[in-house]
């Protein structure tokens, strides 16, 4: 039987059914949040306030930013581990160029360039040398943070007399809300619209739900995978630039552990471990719990490390709920 586009594209039989569930799914999600909503403002009154909501905002902004990029990864059944990283080396390197005097627009351009090689390097990888993406990537992980702390001696980066100029991108704020907000909002539309009204988006989903039928249906599967890698790997540096922006300040550290944040933001979100299901909206709901339950936990004075316990057990019972649903999908 002739396999075609048709069969694996989000339009299809199967497209329409994978896109039921995730209806089924962001409704669930939906009443997730606004349980946890319901539980902060009884926990603590003071979870209402401007400065906290504005605050819980931010943090959905600059974590969703990245897993927008973990997002497309995810969909085509593969996985980014070195988005930490690539924060890391950009944020040491777009201080550096800043306190040197390079103006700001380059130093964006090359902050972003950045990320785009990172993206390059893990799909030639992955495509090219046909390395399972959880290796590439990690080996990736090790080697950007060894770079992040060669280029900046293992110390913090000043930004110098670049500082205030800079503030706007992580620390302004544009009709009261914060600059953030606004660039999380703008990539989480462009993204929607990708993945669901172009050429593009749904091969990245055929991708992801059958690889083999979606090269005998024409789709260049390399083109598409590397794709979604410099996505992942742009995203993480405009992260690192709204990072460094607003601390003033690039760290070698930046970043640490964020791809596990990602990873757990976009699985809580609904999009499947093993591809073709899922989508931004879910990141950005998975995104939304996640700050939320964060800022609840700090509004009630529990440990960081006690934090910890609690975002492992979470991320283990969304992906033992994938697993055994996909099981029951069989």
């Amino acid at each position: 039987m002739e396999i075609t586009a048709r069969d694996v594209a989000p339009g299809s039989v199967a497209g329409i059914s994978r896109r039921m569930r995730s209806w089924a799914q962001g409704i669930g999600l939906l009443w997730v949040l606004l349980i946890l909503c319901g539980v902060a403002i009884y926990l603590s009154p003071s979870f209402l306030q401007t400065g906290n909501l504005l605050n819980v905002g931010r943090q959905v902004a600059l974590f969703g930013i990245v897993s927008v990029g973990m997002t497309f990864v995810i969909l085509t059944r593969g996985i980014d581990l070195s988005v930490g990283s690539i924060v890391g080396v950009t944020s040491v390197s777009a201080a550096m160029m800043l306190a040197a005097g390079v103006s700001i627009p380059i130093v964006v351009l090359a902050a972003l360039a950045i990320g785009v090689l990172f993206g390059i390097f893990n799909g030639v990888g992955v495509v090219v040398l046909g390395m399972p993406p959880f290796i590439m990537t990690l080996g990736t992980l090790v080697m950007g943070r060894g770079i992040a702390m060669t280029i900046a001696d293992g110390q913090p980066k000043s930004l110098g007399s670049a500082a205030d100029g800079f503030h706007f991108l992580g620390g302004g704020f544009l009709l009261g809300i914060p600059v953030p907000i606004w660039i999380f909002v703008a990539i989480v539309a462009v993204a929607y619209f990708v993945l669901r009204h172009t050429a593009f988006g749904r091969q990245v989903y055929a991708v992801g739900s059958n690889g083999e039928a979606a090269r005998l249906a024409g789709i260049n599967v390399p083109r598409v995978l590397m794709s979604v890698y410099v996505i992942s790997g742009l995203l993480s540096s405009l992260t690192a630039l709204i990072f460094v922006s607003r601390l003033t300040v690039g760290e070698p550290t930046a970043g640490t552990n964020l791809e596990l944040e990602a990873i757990s933001i976009v699985v809580i979100g609904g999009t499947s471990l093993f591809g073709g299901e899922g989508g931004v909206v879910g990141t950005v709901i998975g995104a939304a719990i996640i700050a939320l339950m964060a800022n609840i936990l700090n509004l009630l004075g529990i440990s960081p490390f006690t934090q910890q316990i609690v975002k492992g057990a979470i991320i283990l019972a969304a992906v033992g709920f994938e697993v055994m649903r996909h099981r029951k999908g069989r």
